[in-house]
């Protein structure tokens, strides 16, 4: 699954490049279509279109609102899409609660992966879904990457706290049998998607525990500036 790929290491180590000035970054200025339109001034607002139920709250400038989406979703998670949870850490970022962006971009990420252990994201009826969360996960993800890695303790945390969610708020719609499913059983799929995501959070993990790898990471944080851009106060 190429998806992966934007979860990986290498990804991680291109998170700091030189795409931005070196000022603090408050907020993650994207376009997404049809599912998200970022505010085209500063005192606009943002297009969105992940669900009748959640747009107005996430096209919201205010703290309140975004975070009543928030409420709404984890009050019945079942068929919330990865494309909605992607918006959410994006509104969170801009509305300045950068933990839980970080968080809810890692759930929105490992939803969709281990949706994609089960169902066949080359489909016509998923193919748009898979083009939007690569989309979100390049373009919002080094922005909110480059916060995480502010303070690593808590980037991790962050990323075992979303596998967590993930794994105990299953996607229903893996198992709705309109939604094309990848060769074997779906149960045992999603089992293995499961591990899979605990697999790649334990190497990223195990990569940052090397002093060698974490001390050449940083330096290269240092090198663009990532501090002055992403762990503002």
């Amino acid at each position: 699954m190429q998806i992966v790929r934007l979860a990986s290491i290498a990804a991680l180590l291109t998170l700091t490049g030189s795409a931005f000035a070196a000022e603090p970054v408050r907020s993650i200025g994207i376009y997404v279509q049809p599912f998200y339109e970022s505010a085209r001034t500063p005192d606009g607002k943002p297009v969105v279109a992940v669900g009748k139920q959640y747009n107005e709250l996430l096209g919201s400038s205010r703290r309140e609102d975004i975070l009543a989406a928030r409420d709404l979703i984890v009050a019945n998670p079942k068929i919330v899409t990865p494309m909605t949870l992607m918006v959410l850490a994006i509104r969170f970022y801009d509305v300045g609660l950068r933990d839980d962006a970080v968080f809810w971009f890692y759930v929105a990420k490992e939803r969709f992966i281990v949706m994609a252990d089960v169902l066949d994201t080359k489909t016509r009826l998923l193919a748009q879904a898979d083009e939007a969360v690569r989309s979100f996960s390049t373009l919002a993800g080094p922005i909110i990457n480059g916060y995480a890695f502010c303070d690593l303790a808590k980037q991790q945390e962050a990323h075992a706290k979303a596998v967590a969610w993930v794994e105990a708020n299953p996607y229903e719609v893996m198992f709705m049998e309109r939604a094309p499913a990848l060769p074997g059983n779906r149960a045992d799929n999603h089992k293995r998607g499961l591990a899979n995501a605990k697999e790649r959070f334990a190497k990223e993990r195990a990569y940052f525990d090397d002093a060698k790898n974490r001390d050449a990471f940083y330096a290269t944080r240092k090198r663009n500036e990532a501090d002055e851009k992403f762990c503002w106060k």
